[in-house]
């Protein structure tokens, strides 16, 4: 995918570029340019510099246009416009000066067509569904379509556990931990740990 960078400050598109070798990119500085662009390539991941066009990308935003592969960065993220950012389509968040690696999975996430956030994020977001919380439509669709095992995995991916951590709350083996993750995920329809506690909210 073509990589599309939306910041109005040189200094960090070019840490980006020589920190994450990103030979092939385009800036735009505003987002009419910006929305002319999608308009005509949707295989494109725009990369936002929240810290100089925070304005410009929530006008975006709340005007009902999110680009489809958009990920938002941000010199010191916090979890409240992190939450602000996912519920409104945005496919991932954390930090601009993240290490390569962290910025190699979040972009190889986003291209899967996945939701990526850091861990005090997915947890915060997933502390506020924890089985008392979650509404009596997402029950019902929970007890319709998993099984009792399925059941006990979710509500644990719920209270931020990692597969690991699962495996060991419920005395089985990671492996089949994440056999239950994958059928849970296709039997409520989504792609990975976030969108489902989107889905649950």
């Amino acid at each position: 995918m073509k990589i599309i960078f939306f910041s109005s400050n040189m200094e960090i598109i070019d840490e980006w570029r020589q920190r994450h070798s990103i030979d092939e990119s385009a800036i735009f500085h505003n987002s009419t340019s910006l929305k002319n662009e999608l308009k005509e390539n949707t295989q494109i991941i725009v990369i936002a510099d929240y810290d100089t066009i925070a304005y410009e990308l929530n006008s975006m935003l709340s005007s009902g246009f999110t680009p489809e592969n958009l990920v938002v960065l941000e010199k010191e993220p916090s979890v409240v416009t992190g939450k602000m950012l996912i519920m409104r389509g945005t496919k991932a968040y954390g930090n601009s000066r993240m290490h390569a690696n962290h910025f190699t999975q979040m972009i190889k996430t986003v291209e899967d067509g996945n939701i990526w956030t850091y861990p005090e994020l997915t947890a915060l977001l997933a502390k506020k569904n924890k089985k008392e919380s979650i509404n009596k439509e997402s029950k019902k669709l929970i007890e319709s379509r998993l099984s009792d095992k399925e059941q006990e995995v979710l509500f644990l991916i719920l209270d931020a556990l990692t597969n690991d951590a699962i495996a060991s709350s419920l005395n089985i083996t990671t492996r089949t931990v994440k056999a239950h993750v994958s059928s849970i995920f296709s039997k409520l329809h989504v792609n990975d740990r976030v969108s489902l506690i989107l889905l649950l909210k």
